[in-house]
């Protein structure tokens, strides 16, 4: 019975939210509200002003330091896969401030007591599992085209990616793969995280939802799928400092992205 509560929420029989159409002005429209919040409640001080700077260098040193340097750059890039996990607390932030309840900080670290959090869990647990398959490839990539021996410096390294033509292929190739990751990752959580804040509607039912949001408006989706990519590439650029700033922003528009694509929930008669 736990497990069917876990995959299909509290009630006995699924649920299945209602999509709407939307266009590309609602993304902006997300993304404006989004900004509102970030202003209001400005929440990456304790969220991400520091995890990622931080994250990002642990990333770099220990690349460098353990043979890893192929693995480098799927890592950085596979923040996107797991970044719908680190923005829950966002969520419930958003949530809270529209609903005009106490929306400081510390309610994003009580999450624990909300009652869909075992399939919070199980669809953050899906995504960890895309991103460490997203990582057995990229390696497989590089064993095929470069050899089972890491490279023995950062230059050796770089000269081999830009300076032959297998590094050429290894990057087309490898963006081509991440880019399928993207997608199956964006199209599964783009709703997901909110939905079960929202309601416990359960994990399956979640990432359904997303899955039916995604195809139900690809050109709007696709759209954000790009914005945020382009928003982790120049928030990564400078060691990755701007994500304090960028992921905060892309968190709260996520809550209001999730409200024009679901319809809200039918009051019980």
């Amino acid at each position: 019975m736990t497990t069917f509560h876990v995959l299909s929420g509290a009630n006995e029989s699924a649920v299945h939210p209602e999509i709407r159409k939307i266009g590309i002005a609602d993304v902006f429209d997300a993304l404006r509200l989004g900004l509102d919040d970030f202003r209001e409640k400005p929440s990456h001080y304790v969220f991400l002003c520091l995890i990622y700077p931080i994250a990002g260098v642990v990333l770099m040193t220990w690349s460098a330091g353990a043979n890893m340097l192929p693995l480098l750059y799927p890592l950085a890039s596979g923040f996107a896969l797991i970044g719908p996990v680190a923005a829950i607390g966002l969520y419930e932030i958003s949530r809270r401030r529209e609903l005009g309840m106490d929306a400081s900080w510390p309610h994003a670290l009580r999450l624990h007591r909300n009652p869909a959090i075992p399939s919070i869990l199980a669809v953050a647990a899906l995504l960890f599992v895309i991103f460490v398959v997203w990582l057995l490839v990229a390696q497989g990539l590089y064993v095929t085209m470069f050899g089972a021996t890491p490279p023995n410096s950062i230059a050796e390294f770089w000269n081999g990616i830009i300076g032959t033509e297998q590094g050429w292929n290894l990057i087309l190739v490898g963006n081509a793969v991440g880019f399928v990751f993207a997608v199956i990752v964006l199209s599964i959580s783009v709703v997901s995280f909110p939905l079960l804040l929202d309601r416990d509607v359960g994990a399956f039912t979640a990432v359904e939802t997303s899955v039916r949001a995604t195809l139900a408006n690809p050109v709007p989706v696709a759209l954000w799928g790009l914005i945020i990519a382009a928003g982790l590439v120049i928030g990564s650029i400078p060691v990755f400092v701007g994500l304090a700033v960028i992921m905060p922003i892309f968190g709260h528009a996520t809550w209001h992205l999730y409200r024009k694509l679901v319809e809200p929930a039918q009051p019980i008669r």
